[in-house]
């Protein structure tokens, strides 16, 4: 007599002993130092209030958060913070789409070029890191100035009459968070790419799938991992960046980082500053939180 017997095994996962936790150490006082801690303390201040000499008041309300959302002359939703915070994310949405744009197909590329030339590739993606952000950043404002490089070529070719405004716009502003957070994007694709098994790539065409399917069904959900992690790289940052909108866009439309670093420096309104700050941490928190959950369904 045979008998089939169905044997279910789990794989037993192996807990970090006093060694693996002795090595963790470092970055576990990291994350407190650095991350816990400065975030706790966000989240006290944003609740407190500030006197008339700036100081901060540990008289504990809703007030900081009700100014972001709710305008205090008529009561309604929406105020000047929300209309600030809306284009902010308006902003990061744009900057990740064009990476993701531009920088998959790169990625791509690069991924599946020969060995021998995916070094150099990387070398040529990781060049603008060579210079300092503030000399890529003003190297912007020399080509879009009113009298830069790009408005006095145009002009020798006579493809304008007159110089026009680039430079202090929202055009502006967008193309210096692509261009600084393009690579970021292209890294971690091209990461997800590069273990890309092409004999699936293979497989999926033998059984007659077409291109477009090839990618909607075994390319995308494979470097899926790499996509959701450009785009966390590229849109958490984008939102509260405030250095490239402030040079390049002359504040003349202001985004939430420029706002948040006003009311710390120049405003001395700690804690409106800090509940800003903790309503990025929570959209951030958002941001994560959705592209966790579409990779669990791709």
């Amino acid at each position: 007599m045979i008998l089939n017997e169905t044997i279910e095994t789990t794989p037993q996962q192996r807990r970090p002993g006093i060694f693996g936790w002795l090595l963790m150490t470092p970055m576990i006082l990291w994350l407190v130092a650095f991350v816990v801690v400065p975030t706790a303390i966000l989240l006290v201040y944003s609740f407190c209030q500030r006197d008339e000499l700036g100081q901060v008041v540990y008289h504990f309300s809703w007030e900081n958060y009700r100014r972001i959302f709710i305008d205090s002359d008529t009561g309604h939703f929406g105020t000047v913070y929300w209309t600030i915070t809306l284009r902010s994310v308006i902003y990061a949405a744009f900057t990740t789409g064009v990476c993701l744009l531009l920088g998959y197909p790169v990625a791509w590329f690069i991924g599946r070029a020969p060995e021998r030339r995916r070094n150099l590739l990387l070398t040529l993606v990781m060049i603008p890191f060579w210079t300092s952000f503030l000399v890529r950043t003003y190297a912007w404002i020399t080509i879009l100035s009113t009298d830069g490089l790009l408005n006095s070529f145009l002009q020798y070719t006579h493809l304008i009459s007159e110089p026009f405004e680039m430079l202090y716009t929202p055009g502006a502003v967008v193309l210096g968070l692509i261009y600084n957070y393009l690579p970021f994007f292209i890294l971690p694709v091209y990461g997800s790419i590069e273990k890309l098994d092409g004999s699936l790539i293979e497989a999926s065409f033998d059984l007659g799938a077409g291109p477009l399917r090839t990618f909607q069904r075994v390319i995308l959900p494979l470097t899926w991992p790499g996509i959701v992690a450009g785009i966390l790289i590229v849109f958490i940052p984008a939102i509260g960046m405030f250095g490239i909108t402030q040079l390049m866009g002359g504040g003349i439309k202001p985004t939430i980082g420029e706002v948040i670093q006003n009311q710390f420096l120049q405003a001395r309104d700690w804690p409106f500053g800090a509940a800003l700050g903790m309503t990025l941490v929570i959209l951030f928190a958002a941001v994560y939180w959705f592209t966790a959950r579409r990779q669990q369904t791709v």
